[in-house]
C-alpha cells in the first residue's frame, strides 16, 4: 500500500536515509527540514516534496501544520524525527529551553495541529526517542526548562523521555479514534549527532570509534519498519522499541499520571487546548 508520510528531520542522517528508502519503495514522503539547502537537495535527488521549518520557532511549526493540512487531506504516517542535543543553555523566542522545544514541544504542537487529519487517516505517529531517556532522564514538571540544573545530557534525556510519555498519552487519548503511536531508539549511529554540543556523547562521534558505528541506513531501519507495517499486527501501539522489540526504558515512562500532566503542561506552553 502506497502511503503519504510526513518526515521531520529529513534533510540529514537517519531522516535522509529513511526518506531515500521510503521513496524507493514508492511512498510519498513529505520532507521537512531546517536547512533549506539540504532539504531542497534531498528532495531533488529523490523526487519528493519538501517543506522548511525551524522547530526553534513555534510560528514556523504552526505555518507548517497549516500548509500540510491544506495540501494533504490524508497523512498515513507522521514521523517526528527532528531533534538534537544542544550546547549551553539557550531560550527560544517562544520562551522555552531550546532542547525542550525542538525535541518535544514542537513535535507535540505539530501533531496536535494535524490531529483531525491524522484521525481520519487512521495514521501512525512515530517518535524518534533514545536510550538517553533511561540514562539521563529525570523529568521534573516544575523545572522543564532546567533553570536550576541545566546540562546538555540531562536536558536531552528529559526531552527523549518526554517523547515516550507523549507517545503513551497520545495512544491513550487517540488510540480509540484510530491513531497508532509508537516511540523507538534508532541505535548509536555514525552521523553528525552531537556536533556543536557540550555533551560528553560528542566525544564518541569525534574519535576513531566513530568509524566502527553502523551508518544512517541502519539507524533508519526501525523508522522505515514502523512506517510501513501494520500497528497491532507487526508492532504494538503505545510502546517504546529498540531493535524491533519492546524495550525497557526510564521507570517514569510508565507513570500514567505524569504522562497526562506533561500533556497538559505542554498544551499550555504551545497554546492549544489540553482536551
Amino acid at each position: 500500500m502506497t502511503r503519504t508520510i510526513v518526515l521531520t528531520g529529513a534533510s540529514d542522517g537517519i531522516g535522509a536515509a529513511a526518506a531515500r528508502r521510503l521513496s524507493a519503495a514508492g511512498h510519498t514522503v513529505v520532507l521537512v527540514g531546517r536547512s533549506p539547502q539540504k532539504t531542497a537537495a534531498l528532495a531533488a535527488e529523490i523526487g519528493q516534496p519538501y517543506r522548511v521549518a525551524d522547530f526553534a520557532r513555534l510560528a514556523e511549526v504552526r505555518a507548517l501544520a497549516d500548509d500540510l493540512r491544506a495540501t494533504y487531506p490524508r497523512i498515513d504516517v507522521l514521523a517526528n524525527n527532528a531533534g538534537g542535543i544542544m550546547g549551553g543553555r539557550e531560550v527560544t523566542v517562544d520562551g522555552n529551553e531550546m532542547t525542550l522545544q525542538v525535541n518535544h514541544l514542537a513535535p507535540f504542537l505539530l501533531t496536535h495541529l494535524l490531529l483531525p487529519t491524522l484521525e481520519t487517516s487512521r495514521a501512525t505517529v512515530i517518535a524518534s526517542s533514545s536510550r538517553a531517556a533511561r540514562a539521563f532522564g529525570r523529568l521534573d514538571l516544575d523545572d522543564l526548562d532546567h533553570v536550576r540544573d541545566y546540562g546538555a545530557d540531562r536536558a536531552y534525556g528529559d526531552s527523549k523521555l518526554a517523547n515516550i510519555l507523549f507517545t503513551k498519552e497520545l495512544q491513550r487519548r487517540y488510540g480509540p479514534k484510530g491513531i497508532a503511536a509508537v516511540a523507538f531508539h534508532p541505535g548509536v549511529i555514525a552521523t553528525n549527532f552531537a556536533e556543536g554540543s557540550t555533551s560528553a556523547m560528542r566525544l564518541l562521534y569525534r574519535t576513531p570509534l566513530h568509524r566502527l558505528l553502523p551508518g544512517p541506513d541502519r539507524g533508519a531501519d526501525q523508522l522505515v519498519w514502523l512506517a510501513t507495517t501494520t500497528p497491532g499486527q507487526d508492532w504494538q501501539p503505545g510502546q517504546y522499541y529498540e531493535r524491533r522489540k519492546v524495550a525497557a526504558t526510564n521507570p517514569q515512562a510508565d507513570d500514567a499520571a505524569l504522562a497526562a500532566a506533561l500533556w497538559r503542561v505542554s498544551a499550555e506552553r504551545v497554546g492549544v487546548p489540553a482536551d
